[in-house]
């Protein structure tokens, strides 16, 4: 059996980064939420955006993101899920599938303070660099920013956590 890899965090704190990075190291086969919903779904995208709208097609990728990758896992592969995983919710749900599967998960949280990661976010949307999927406005920036749940010490207790305050 392989090994999944759930990374999270709040926006702009590095986990696409830190995803790839682990995805390399553990020769593992990544899935970025975001390349995901670009590649599908970014020409459709209605201006101004609808939050609903995108939430349901995440879903939708969310879902199709898992079958291939626990097929993968159930393998021998590993995997390592760049989803967002914004709620603490959606993190337990991919947790339990996981455990549903017998397949040993490893969550990892990728942190950063405030300042650093609005920073990253601007300097993301300047350079288009590989991270790089689509611009994040500010007022998308304040939006998601209150979107995101914080792990539970139980879940930093499971977590593999990394700052990048810590390298800044």
């Amino acid at each position: 059996m392989g090994l999944v890899h759930i990374v999270f965090g709040p926006q702009g704190a590095g986990k696409s980064t830190y995803a790839r990075r682990l995805a390399t190291e553990n020769r593992a086969i990544h899935f970025s939420i975001d390349s995901w919903m670009i590649e599908l779904f970014g020409p459709d995208m209605p201006q101004p955006l609808d939050f609903r709208w995108i939430m349901d097609r995440v879903k939708r990728c969310e879902q199709r993101i898992w079958v291939t990758a626990s097929d993968v896992a159930k393998t021998g592969g590993s995997v390592v899920l760049d989803l967002g995983f914004m709620k603490r919710e959606n993190r337990s749900e991919f947790v339990e599938l996981s455990h549903t599967c017998s397949l040993p998960t490893q969550l990892h949280f990728v942190d950063a303070p405030h300042d650093i990661r609005k920073k990253r976010v601007l300097k993301r949307n300047s350079e288009r660099g590989d991270t790089f999927s689509f611009e994040v406005t500010s007022p998308m920036f304040d939006f998601m920013e209150k979107q995101f749940e914080y792990p539970t010490d139980d879940e930093l207790a499971m977590s593999i956590v990394f700052d990048l305050a810590q390298l800044q």
